[in-house]
């Protein structure tokens, strides 16, 4: 089956990412707001009873800005754990959170959502990798370095939502001052061009149709920049830059196999209930 997959915004301002089937999908984050992922989700003309769920790697603004209000308004389950949510200031009803484990998998109708460590300067940092009949997505960003985590789930995709979030050069001759630039290329802070360059050289499988650069910094990296380091090795990928001010294309992802639309439309079908895992005090 094919996987869909689109980015509905990825910088500092806001982070939110698509994927899914014909019949259910997921968002990873949700870091713009309720208005924006609903009028993003119609500019690709999909539906949004389609979302079944929304997972949150993290709990910094720019990944959780639109929760509150995006499954208040749709009743959508939020998967999130209880480290994170306590470092929130979220108000969200208690019958739709669930928590989650690293390297537990997680089924949301015929997807199979599996979270993994990360390292991040958050309280319980995770990425995800989503998974339908052997195809594979992996949504990598907001990682000091690639961890062996990271490398394990990358060598598995199809297609990658990849943190390329800063230029070495651009950073230091930036004017951030000294302990933000230090906390930017620290182990637990983000993952420059280069960094996402040599994990790509390194690691990427041969069948790795659709890398998506994301999470690009406004003021130390460039669109261009970045594609062009990647182009010049990139073969039969193809290399896409996430914008920060608007939804990607849709794509469509298969084991073998690519198409990229911008018009599709969908079967809606309801995916089953699933059980909190948070108790009452949560």
């Amino acid at each position: 089956m094919t996987l869909q997959i689109a980015s509905l915004n990825s910088g500092s301002n806001g982070n939110c990412y698509y994927v899914g089937n014909n019949e259910e999908a997921v968002l990873i984050d949700v870091g713009i707001s309720c208005r924006e992922v609903e009028k993003r989700m119609n500019n690709l003309q999909l539906p949004m009873d389609r979302i079944k769920s929304i997972f949150i790697t993290h709990e910094h603004i720019d990944h959780i800005r639109g929760v509150s209000v995006l499954t208040e308004k749709y009743k959508i389950p939020v998967y999130i754990t209880n480290s994170t949510l306590r470092n929130t200031q979220l108000f969200l009803n208690k019958q739709l959170l669930f928590s989650f484990e690293a390297n537990k998998n997680i089924r949301v109708g015929n997807l199979t959502i599996t979270p993994f460590n990360k390292l991040h300067d958050a309280a319980d940092p995770y990425s995800f990798m989503v998974e339908c009949h052997g195809t594979h997505v992996g949504v990598i960003t907001d990682i000091g370095v690639a961890c062996d985590q990271v490398i394990h789930h990358f060598k598995q995709c199809n297609a990658c939502f990849l943190e390329s979030n800063y230029d070495e050069q651009m950073l230091h001759e930036s004017n951030y001052p000294l302990h933000l630039k230090r906390r930017i290329s620290s182990g637990k802070g983000h993952l420059s061009n280069k960094q996402a360059l040599e994990l790509f050289l390194n690691h990427k499988p041969d069948f790795m149709s659709h890398l998506i650069l994301s999470h690009l910094s406004k003021n130390n990296n460039r669109p261009d920049l970045a594609k062009s380091l990647f182009d010049q090795h990139a073969e039969k990928t193809k290399i896409i830059v996430a914008s920060r001010d608007q939804e990607s294309a849709l794509y469509f992802i298969k084991k073998e196999t690519s198409v990229k639309t911008n018009n599709r439309k969908a079967t809606l079908l309801n995916s089953g209930k699933q059980m909190s895992m948070f108790d009452e005090t949560t």
